[in-house]
């Protein structure tokens, strides 16, 4: 039997795509894997900021549009990418065990973010990001920054920027995690919603497929995203909105701090309850946090 794995071309996710292919294959002896290499929109027009592409899903679309037509069989995202409203036809078959969530530094001289120099130039393509790292640093300018996790740290190496922000998890999975040079810690850097989490997906009338994937299938990984993203999502927002939310579990409890930055920021918002409550708790968490940003705004 082999499976066809469909992936965007950039070298993060073809990495990306064969952990999920070496999980696969470790969990379904004889299993033959194929990989289907997708140009989406993101990747096509890497000249503007991500929010005026026009459309949700900018790094997801493509990838799906290869399930849905038959050339792929699973598809492998990084899962902050997908939109929160699910595609029709498609379903979420597999949640990995998610990497280090949290946003490193990456910088000239192995500078952490309080030594960095007055006016010293950060590179991030995410308000989120922008706005964590002004609340702490006002001093420094934050530029636009876009482009595969080795050309935005090449960036920085190159002189063309102090230092730049990245997930942990992607610098990991490209080989670059020698380059961190500071992790931004929680809660005070909320990271993106899912962010270091992978979402293995299928179409839904693909049983075969489905059953393969259970077995790479972690309950924790899956119970902690489900709640980051239901704030996320009734925030009515994607992957371009300042929020952040990171969710941790032990046992049946789960824990989930959020944060929406930005005009009217609060104060990032605690929440506790149980594993089996994970969307109704995001849900909660959206509802308190646009409350106080309401209040905060009046």
């Amino acid at each position: 039997m082999k499976a066809r794995i469909a992936t965007r071309r950039s070298p993060l996710a073809r990495a990306q795509a064969a952990l999920v292919a070496d999980l696969l294959i470790a969990a379904n002896p004889g299993l033959g894997v194929e990989f289907v290499l997708v140009d989406t929109a993101g990747d096509l027009d890497r000249s503007r900021p991500i929010e005026t592409l026009g459309e949700r899903g900018v790094f997801s679309r493509g990838v799906q549009a290869a399930l849905l037509d038959g050339r792929a069989d699973i598809a492998v995202h990084s899962y902050k990418d997908l939109p929160t409203e699910p595609l029709a036809g498609l379903r979420i078959a597999a949640v990995p065990v998610r990497a280090d969530p949290r946003d490193a530094l990456v910088s000239q001289g192995g500078k952490g973010l309080a030594e960095l120099p007055e006016g010293a130039t950060i590179g991030t393509g995410s308000a989120r990001r922008s706005a964590q790292v002004l609340t702490v640093r006002p001093d420094v300018a934050v530029q636009p920054l876009r482009g595969n996790v080795g050309t935005r740290v090449g960036r920085v190496t190159a002189g063309q920027l102090d230092a730049a922000i990245l997930a942990v998890a992607g610098l990991e999975r490209a080989g670059l995690a020698g380059d961190i040079a500071e992790i931004l810690e929680p809660p005070e850097f909320l990271p993106a919603p899912a962010q270091g989490a992978l979402a293995v997906e299928v179409r839904a009338d693909r049983s075969d497929m489905q059953q393969l994937l259970e077995r790479i299938d972690d309950a924790t990984s899956r119970a902690a995203v489900t709640a980051e993203r239901a704030f996320l999502r009734d925030l009515r927002g994607g992957c371009t909105v300042p929020a952040g939310a990171l969710a941790t579990v032990n046992k049946s409890d789960l824990t989930l701090t959020v944060g929406l930055f930005g005009d009217g920021e609060a104060q990032p918002l605690t929440l506790r309850g149980r594993v089996s409550d994970a969307d109704a708790l995001g849900r909660q968490a959206a509802a308190r946090v646009l409350a106080a940003r309401d209040q905060a705004t009046q």
